[in-house]
């Protein structure tokens, strides 16, 4: 089993990156695998909507988008997280997961999923709620911890780790994602699949 760790921020070796190898830390000492896949700090362009992603299960931008998906798609789970830039997720994580979720929902359908949002001071539930959407539009089992999963630390200056409560807090998402994907591979060996999804039922309100 293989988890993928996705740090969002433009730092590779920020608080972000703190927070999300405290869990990784954790995933591993329960004997599931990991890796920490960083985004870069390089533009990464929006989503245009031109659905051709629908057809090809891939962005149409050749990037590190597709570098995600060519890699670490057959992954048991992910964990996305992201710094808090206007009490939001910062701006080429957003590229970044609207482009990999955009028509590609069928890919994430039953892996297991959690955010972790990284905040100096305020807007982390508020990034929090937003990777959310992501993972419960996709069917993907949503990790929880015992609270909202965020952590506090200021800039690059590494000082997450002294977020006592907030590493805590990664590590019992570690652990209960490690619990659940044993879950997971016990009902596989006993006949116990995914449910087969219903083709999706779109309703617009102005037609």
């Amino acid at each position: 089993m293989k988890i993928v760790l996705v740090n969002g921020s433009p730092h590779k070796k920020g608080n972000t990156y703190l927070a999300l190898k405290e869990v990784s830390e954790t995933l591993e000492k329960n004997g599931i695998e990991t890796e920490i896949f960083w985004i870069g700090n390089k533009a990464i362009n929006g989503c245009i909507g031109c659905g051709k992603c629908i057809e090809l299960k891939k962005c149409i931008f050749d990037d590190v988008v597709n570098e995600f998906i060519d890699k670490y798609i057959e992954c048991d789970g992910f964990i996305f997280g992201a710094p808090v830039h206007y009490a939001s997720i910062n701006g080429a994580m957003a590229c970044f997961m609207d482009r990999l979720f955009y028509g590609k929902a069928s890919l994430f359908k039953g892996k297991v999923g959690a955010s972790v949002a990284v905040c100096r001071r305020a807007g982390g539930v508020e990034a929090f709620d937003r990777l959310n959407k992501y993972l419960t539009y996709s069917s993907m089992v949503v990790i929880s911890s015992n609270y909202w999963n965020g952590v506090f630390g200021n800039g690059d200056m590494n000082d997450a780790s002294e977020d006592k409560e907030g590493m805590q807090t990664m590590r019992i998402l570690g652990n209960n994602m490690s619990w659940i994907l044993k879950c997971i591979e016990c009902g596989k060996a006993n006949g116990i699949e995914f449910p087969k999804l219903e083709k999706k039922v779109f309703t617009n309100y102005i037609r």
